[in-house]
């Protein structure tokens, strides 16, 4: 760059990073912009790899791991100049505008507000913004507009000639659409701008951070398979070949194929504080490897992971710091007997947080959040429901001389020593449980309870203790649902009941309140009960927020959805789902897909935007509602982790049906 003191970049394969610099390829030659050390507030050229490092950031959006970023302007009101801002001093494109590109002759640039208004959908505005991102895994440069930018064709074609001409990988910079609605305008570009997608940008990333953290344990290779057989220690770190089911507590995990950011381990994962990551080819990394069977510190970081060997005596440490603290469950309220229906679960006359408060004793955590959706109104489609406190429960195992059996259990040393044999133990506790008699008051009440409002009807009876879907305490995936139809002797209700309330003493539900702290004895179960959804069109889970916005900046909704019944929390091996972020918040509402489903054909998605549109409603709906209980403090990421399912039948229009709602424990 004529009038800069700077190191020549040589095209020589020896001592480029050395110097700082590098080339593109051909007869070019590029110097660094940035000498002295100091980084400027912007730079108009990127002469070397140490420039881009050095005025880069993390880039807002962390959905594709191992980037790094720098924000661009152009400004069209100055001839269409080109700026690389600092990214780390100025996070925003409106707060380096403000700062050096307002006033001084320039025209004033307005308030934040009106600023995101004109800059990102107005076709005569001033700037062009975007980012050049470098993807580390792939090695891909990309220029990225927001997900949300209305910017033309030209307007995009603009801003990569600009930045292609004055950066040193200019010959290897891609546009990357952001969402559908970009890469629908993308599409008009010309062949000058080469293109590379989210799925090709995913196809070269190895590595995919779940949950973020710091843990030590042992390290230990498994199959995913046999963790049905084989027990894990609460203090190992896995290295899994497959995205398990469910995992008793361990200290971290490691899997080689990626998992959703809602499947059933990683939200236990959050739950319990834990690193969890995917690394492909991890039951084969040789740095892995060598670690096997050893004590290991793991750190998962947003864009980068690390893992070394420590001594017995610093995991020991370590652990007597870090060890949870215990969760302390709401007593049982053992007074309430009525079955109650979903509207009437929450006392009216009390705050939604005193609502909770007084329900969940006596109808567990997912009846008492499902009795506050039930409430919000049209925009949020509940199925009609009812509960069944956890008097029942208890009166049944009273009755049966069940709570003694219990005790006698938990208190003998070798269940407490040995998981072979408190798997066992658990297991003849719920053959006891399922077939012990039920008290027939309570059989003669609740059978009539459904042939009075839900004649012919077949129910699916749901999991509710006052040990899950706690704010700090989700316990996902612990418990059991199952289905029964009063009309179809195969699928009787009381053993659908009976099953349900024995998943208390579920291993791996047992295991989690172990390493918690919970008092086994004071846990109960509810139970929800509403129809079954025997012919579902799709089946998803959803967050209220953003999980891959670091900054709070890009708001959206995360949508995890599939066709028909195929799990989205537990996929077959090689069975990927819809995953998006929904942009509901902004302008045209765009939608980013991070990946697609595979049970479909190859450029369809499982929801149509009209679908789509009306689970953003019931979200915002869901989003607002919980806020004042579950997200008061600005500072703090919050969301509520929602389950959904849209069924019709042959010819209808498929409707949509919120199921559950609970509060999302964050990274």
């Amino acid at each position: 760059m004529k009038g800069r003191t700077s190191c020549l970049c040589v095209l020589v394969a020896i001592g480029l990073h050395a110097l700082g610099c590098w080339p593109t390829g051909g007869t070019t030659s590029w110097e660094c912009v940035i000498q002295d050390g100091s980084v400027p507030d912007y730079t108009e050229a990127l002469g070397c790899l140490a420039d881009f490092q050095a005025m880069g950031s993390e880039p807002l959006d962390a959905s594709i791991p191992g980037a790094q970023s720098v924000k661009t302007i152009v400004d069209e009101s100055d001839g269409a100049k080109l700026y690389y801002q600092n990214s780390v001093k100025y996070a925003i494109h409106w707060d380096f505008a403000h700062e050096h590109l307002s006033g001084n002759g320039k025209p004033v640039v307005p308030s934040l507000a009106q600023f995101n208004q004109t800059e990102y959908y107005n076709p005569s505005r001033r700037f062009l913004l975007g980012a050049v991102t470098y993807y580390e895994g792939p090695g891909v440069w990309a220029y990225e507009i927001a997900p949300y930018d209305t910017a033309s064709a030209d307007m995009i074609a603009s801003a990569y000639q600009a930045i292609a001409s004055t950066s040193f990988f200019g010959d290897q910079l891609r546009f990357h659409p952001t969402s559908e609605a970009v890469a629908a305008e993308a599409s008009k570009l010309p062949s000058s701008v080469p293109i590379v997608t989210t799925d090709d940008l995913f196809e070269g990333i190895d590595y995919q951070p779940l949950n973020l953290g710091v843990s030590i344990g042992k390290l230990r290779f498994f199959q995913a398979s046999q963790l049905e057989t084989e027990y894990v220690d609460f203090r190992d770190i896995v290295v899994l070949d497959e995205v398990p089911n469910d995992i008793s507590v361990v200290m971290g995990i490691i899997t080689a194929a990626f998992q959703t950011p809602l499947s059933h381990i990683n939200v236990l994962s959050q739950n319990r504080g834990t690193p969890n990551m995917a690394l492909r080819d991890a039951d084969d990394n040789e740095q892995l490897r060598a670690l096997d069977g050893k004590w290991v510190r793991l750190e998962v970081g947003p864009f980068a992971y690390a893992i070394q060997e420590v001594a017995k005596e610093t995991a020991d440490a370590w652990w007597a710091q870090n060890s949870p603290d215990a969760v302390q469950v709401p007593a049982l309220d053992l007074s309430v007997t009525d079955l109650r229906d979903a509207e009437q679960i929450l006392d009216p006359n009390l705050s939604l947080a005193d609502g909770l408060d007084k329900a969940i004793p006596a109808f567990g955590g997912k009846a008492s959040h499902y009795g506050g959706i039930a409430k919000i109104g049209q925009d949020v489609p509940v199925p009609k429901a009812f509960a069944v406190p956890v008097h029942y429960y208890w009166q049944f195992m009273t009755q049966n001389g069940l709570h003694d059996h219990v005790a006698a259990m938990i208190a003998d040393e070798t269940f407490q020593d040995d998981p072979a044999v408190r798997d066992a133990r658990l297991e003849e506790l719920r053959d006891a449980i399922e077939a012990a008699p039920v008290d027939p008051n309570f059989e003669a009440m609740l059978m009539a309870k459904l042939q009075s409002d839900y004649p012919g009807v077949r129910m699916r009876f749901r999991s509710s203790t006052n040990a899950e879907d706690l704010d700090g305490f989700t316990g996902a995936g612990l418990y059991t649902s199952k289905t029964g139809d009063p009309g179809d002797p195969d699928k009787p209700v009381l053993k659908a009941v009976r099953q349900v309330w024995a998943s208390v003493w579920n291993f791996r539900a047992f295991e989690e309140r172990s390493y918690r702290g919970i008092d086994h004895l004071a846990v109960g179960m509810a139970l929800l009960v509403h129809r079954s959804f025997p012919d579902e069109e799709a089946n998803g889970v959803a967050l209220t927020a953003n999980p891959y916005d670091t900054s709070g900046l890009e708001p959206g909704f995360y949508v995890n959805v599939q066709v028909g019944e195929a799990s989205v929390v537990q996929p077959a091996s090689g069975v990927t789902t819809d995953q998006f972020i929904y942009s509901f918040d902004f302008p045209g509402q765009p939608i980013t897909f991070i990946v697609h489903s595979s049970l479909i054909p190859e450029g369809t998605t499982v929801l149509t935007n009209a679908q789509t549109y009306e689970l953003g409603v019931a979200l915002k709906a869901i989003h607002e509602y919980f806020r004042p209980v579950y997200g008061t403090q600005a500072d703090e990421w919050y969301a509520m982790d929602v389950e959904f399912k849209l069924e019709g039948e042959s010819g209808q229009t498929p409707e949509l049906f919120v199921k559950q709602a609970r509060p999302h424990p964050g990274w």
